[in-house]
């Protein structure tokens, strides 16, 4: 006791040990790095060296197909040249890359041209639908009155074949990428809206929405703080299935002769044509079937890998 006394040993322990100031702000102050989720995810994303690979290569199949059109001068209004016979059914070369058609012109021109408008369609498509379907289903899975007719006008939607809506939409709105696009979104968007529904009411219930419920937190502050943010992978995974599902139904409806008629060029289109002749010359056939395969299984590797990274669960 006499040595805790002594200020000489008071003043040696203040030699050795500094103060602490007493902050209650300081206190609050959580010692761990900055975090951003978006960061995060590109992070992620990019940390895959095969899916860096087939989005880059995706990028530009995109790019070379909504530039390379505005070039070639390709319309699809096929009128045979007679006077330029030897141009018809020529291989792949170097000159002509994917070889030529039963007029002469450049299947290349030709399968990049169906693609541009593919590619369009598709995102514009995928773009209404979720612009439409997400708000919609979100209210649709958190409002239980809705949920009593939203229901029955998903039965009454979901059991129209959508060939026959299509050849209807066609036949009224005529060929065209407008009339196009209006068939494609106006049913698919009840099945984006009925897919997020689904996911809402299942995490409606849990702790924390009812806890921001009985604070008072009003319906669409709950949607866009507490429940989207956490469908952003699931949304991302469906968008991933999304966009080449419509590409498909672009090109089966363009084959059956209901997309965007004979003044719009269309991958559907162009395989169509080619199809008669693909026992003599199978490139026709091949190379647009093949350019198809490639825009549609890279956008899905792509989608689904950014879904992934999107997931929360994937940052720990």
């Amino acid at each position: 006791m006499d040595m805790l006394n002594n200020p000489v040993q008071e003043e040696n322990l203040d030699n050795l040990f500094e103060r602490a100031d007493f902050d209650e702000l300081e206190s609050e102050r959580i010692a761990a790095p900055r975090y951003s989720y978006w960061k995060s995810v590109w992070k992620t994303f990019f940390k895959n060296k095969f899916t860096v690979g087939v989005a880059v290569l995706l990028l530009l199949i995109i790019g070379f197909a909504l530039i390379q059109p505005l070039h070639s001068g390709y319309s699809p209004v096929l009128t045979p040249n007679i006077n330029n016979a030897s141009m018809k059914f020529l291989k792949p070369s170097a000159e002509h890359i994917f070889g030529t058609d039963h007029v002469g012109n450049e299947v290349f021109d030709a399968v990049w041209a169906g693609a541009r408008n593919s590619i369009i369609i598709s995102f514009v498509c995928t773009a209404l639908n979720m612009l439409i379907g997400i708000p919609i289903g979100a209210l649709w899975g958190f409002s239980k009155k809705m949920d009593k007719w939203m229901i029955e006008v998903y039965n009454i939607i979901s059991n129209v074949p959508f060939l026959l809506l299509a050849m209807i939409l066609s036949y009224v709105l005529g060929a065209g990428m407008r009339s196009l696009i209006i068939t494609m979104t106006c049913t698919e968007w009840i099945f984006v809206a009925y897919f997020i529904r689904t996911q809402v009411m299942i995490i409606r219930d849990r702790e924390y929405n009812m806890a921001s419920k009985c604070l008072g937190t009003k319906t669409w502050t709950m949607i866009l703080k507490n429940i989207l943010p956490y469908l952003i992978s699931v949304i991302m995974t469906y968008v991933s299935r999304q966009i080449p599902s419509l590409i498909s139904y672009e090109v089966f409806l363009s084959y059956m002769g209901l997309g965007l008629g004979t003044t719009n060029a269309s991958l559907g289109r162009t395989i169509s044509l080619y199809t008669s002749y693909m026992n003599g010359y199978p490139h026709l056939f091949w190379i647009p079937v093949g350019v198809l395969a490639l825009i549609s299984i890279s956008l899905y590797i792509v989608g689904q890998k950014l879904a992934d990274a999107a997931d929360p669960r994937t940052h720990i």
